[in-house]
């Protein structure tokens, strides 16, 4: 799968996802369950507490992700930050409220619904701190040294060119400036079948690289002080069992029961990094 097919089937399957969110109702037709329930669920699991998830706007939380990349990061009030991949604003709009109105979040997403859905989240709930533009995060958008902070939830996993993502990411940051980053990396490897296949993809799975060299891209990027602040077992089992994502597996003749989501779940964990920009660059 060539990196273009598989932005367009991503964009195309997150597209489906935003589409379902407009339109509760219809989503759960197709579904077991409530949406806004399911995604609650996996958002806890993952570290966001019951206090947060009120405070958001109801549609903004998908259950995509896979960690809570704001709770790492020492944002003050009146900090500039960007969401890698900010998809309906969940993540945008927490920080939001964290830097204030003096402060300013810059939501980047590569899928016009996802776009048209946090724009409109925003304005219903009145967020006035928040942009959302259209962008690649391999390919910013944004001029240099214009970030004090970038966080991103389970999004650079979807990239074929990770290394990328993260020179990026330290071109758009002032010099001090600090990442916090939710992903999932391997502890061994998944059947080809998994890692060559859409559903694998849009779960942040077939995606997942080592740990040594997720972090190699950090490094090589130029950031410093790179930590790896938890570590834990990913929900995969909720991730596929998410009624969009089984939509899709459907639609591929894609067969994956509960005993094959447990072996995966074995291989694939969470974990949340922080790094940061140095304050002068190298002679």
């Amino acid at each position: 799968m060539d990196t273009n097919s598989l932005k367009q089937s991503v964009v195309k399957s997150y597209s489906a996802l935003a589409k379902s969110r407009k339109n509760e109702t219809l989503a759960n037709l197709f579904g077991c369950c409530s949406v806004t329930k399911h995604a609650d669920t996996i958002a806890e699991n993952i570290g966001y507490s019951k206090e947060i998830l009120d405070q958001v706007p109801e549609n903004s939380n998908l259950g995509v992700g896979c960690g809570n990349p704001a709770a790492l990061a020492t944002i003050e009030q009146g900090a500039t930050v960007v969401d890698l991949g900010s998809g309906a604003g969940f993540d945008a709009f927490i920080v939001s409220r964290i830097v204030g109105e003096q402060g300013k979040v810059i939501g980047v997403d590569l899928s016009e619904d996802m776009l048209k859905l946090a724009r409109k989240n925003a304005k219903k709930a009145q967020y006035v701190n928040v942009d959302f533009i259209k962008g690649d995060i391999e390919s910013l958008p944004l001029k240099d040294k214009i970030a004090d902070h970038i966080i991103s939830n389970c999004v650079i996993n979807l990239s074929l060119n990770k290394d990328q993502v993260y020179r990026e990411a330290y071109r758009v940051l002032k010099p001090g400036g600090k990442i916090a980053v939710s992903d999932i990396v391997l502890q061994s490897e998944l059947p080809d079948y998994i890692k060559n296949s859409l559903v694998g993809h849009v779960a942040c799975v077939s995606g997942a690289e080592k740990l040594e060299d997720y972090l190699g891209y950090i490094e090589e990027a130029g950031f410093t002080d790179i930590k790896i602040e938890s570590k834990s077992n990913f929900p995969l089992e909720l991730m596929l069992s998410d009624p969009q994502i089984m939509q899709i597996a459907q639609k591929m003749d894609f067969d994956l029961d509960s005993q094959e989501a447990k072996a995966m779940a074995a291989k694939v964990v969470s974990v949340s990094i922080t790094a940061t920009k140095r304050e002068y660059e190298e002679l």
